[in-house]
């Protein structure tokens, strides 16, 4: 009855939560939301004046499909001072968020019998585009024991006769870790002058806590442009979620089969939201260092209070604004035997919504996000631990019955 492609995906987990969790709110239910992968901060005043005055000025009709000139120099103009590369506007498109500019990406370069290479613990969205280009995910393993760290080796390791393209989450959604420049650039050697894409996934570009080097379109731009694209988005870093603009930059015939195929299935990015990312962009970064200090501040703080509890392990991340803790300690063969399970228990019984390491291929950990107030995150969290201590005094009464 439906298309065969169908059956080779699934919806968005990460999504679900989400659904969930809105129709408990409904309910009248308070439904602490760890799940969110967006922001809690509002739009910056800037970016939403310039909004009203596109509005205003009645900009409100079709756009050229790539988008605005003057936004597509301004994203020229931020790659060109943040990692030093040179892209003209002929290289870059605007789609509806960086969802869409990996989508475009992934059906303008993958088909049928070609393997795309994807770190794990991923964002879901990543294998199930692949699999939409009729192409093949190869999944390598990141490890909990080094931070999640993204190295060559198990990506060099992958590579086979049909790979044509990697994709590279750095800030990485779900774990917060980074690609280290001189790792990326042992992949950019290995695979330079041959048939083989590397996709650059940045949509956390700009959240990163620590002054470490991330100038990864620099590596990949000395050794491979070429084969280089880089997908981005104002989503993260300046609270624009709903705003729906991201953008590809790469080689120009790349961009030119993305706006291809952008132009039969949404056309131009809404012209209201060009002008805001193009304020975004081009105006005051006062908001984005603000949004990161107090990131900063609610990881540590969380941090500190998981560790009430030894069983729940988690590290630090580099990035973005997750928390990927492994809950395996707490699971038991006689009670919550799955982190599925224990996502599922906790938001039936405490109400605290978040999301299950099998949607980012990692089960026995959990993804918390802190795109929320330390109120909330200090209810939240005390919620959970409370969760995880009831059901630790069932078993044990279970354990007493038995014996």
């Amino acid at each position: 009855m439906l298309a065969a492609r169908t059956s080779r995906i699934s919806s968005s987990p990460t999504l679900k939560v989400g659904a969930e969790a809105d129709r408990l709110r409904r309910q009248g239910i308070d439904v602490v939301d760890f799940g969110a992968g967006e922001p809690d901060f509002p739009t910056p005043e800037h970016v939403k004046a310039a909004a009203r005055a596109a509005i205003d000025a009645n900009f409100t009709k079709y756009t050229p499909n790539t988008g605005i000139a003057e936004l597509k120099q301004a994203i020229c103009d931020r790659y060109k001072a943040d990692y030093g590369v040179a892209y003209t506007p002929a290289e870059v498109i605007v789609s509806a968020g960086g969802k869409q500019a990996l989508y475009n990406v992934a059906l303008a370069l993958f088909g049928p019998g070609d393997e795309v290479i994807i770190h794990a613990p991923y964002w879901p969205t990543l294998p199930e585009q692949v699999k939409l280009a009729d192409a093949e995910p190869v999944i390598v393993q990141t490890h909990a024991e080094d931070g999640f760290a993204i190295t060559a080796a198990p990506i060099l390791a992958a590579i086979t006769p049909r790979t044509r393209g990697i994709i590279i989450n750095s800030p990485c959604n779900p774990t917060g870790a980074l690609m280290a420049e001189d790792e990326l650039a042992a992949v950019a050697e290995a695979v330079k002058g041959r048939d083989i894409w590397i996709v650059i996934d940045l949509c956390y570009e700009r959240l990163i806590y620590d002054p470490v080097p991330h100038n990864l379109p620099g590596v990949l731009d000395a050794r491979m442009r070429d084969r280089t694209v880089l997908c981005g988005s104002a989503s993260k870093a300046y609270a624009m979620t709903g705003w729906r603009c991201g953008w590809t930059l790469g080689p120009a015939e790349v961009i030119a089969a993305c706006n291809a195929i952008q132009s039969h299935a949404t056309s131009n990015v809404a012209s209201i939201s060009q002008k805001a990312a193009l304020a975004a962009l081009t105006g005051p970064q006062d908001a984005v260092r603000a949004m990161l200090d107090e990131y900063r501040t609610r990881r540590d703080t969380v941090i500190g209070w998981l560790a009430a509890d030894p069983r729940l392990k988690v590290r630090s991340p580099g990035g973005a604004f997750y928390l990927f803790v492994d809950v395996s300690g707490v699971l038991s063969p006689d009670g919550i035997r799955t982190s599925a399970e224990f996502a599922e228990a906790l938001l039936r019984e405490a109400h605290v919504a978040l999301t299950a390491g099998e949607a980012f291929d990692a089960p026995g950990f959990v993804r918390i996000s802190y795109a929320t107030s330390l109120d909330r995150l200090r209810e939240g969290t005390t919620r959970l631990l409370q969760f995880i201590a009831s059901h630790d005094r069932k078993g044990a009464t279970a354990g007493a019955a038995g014996a």
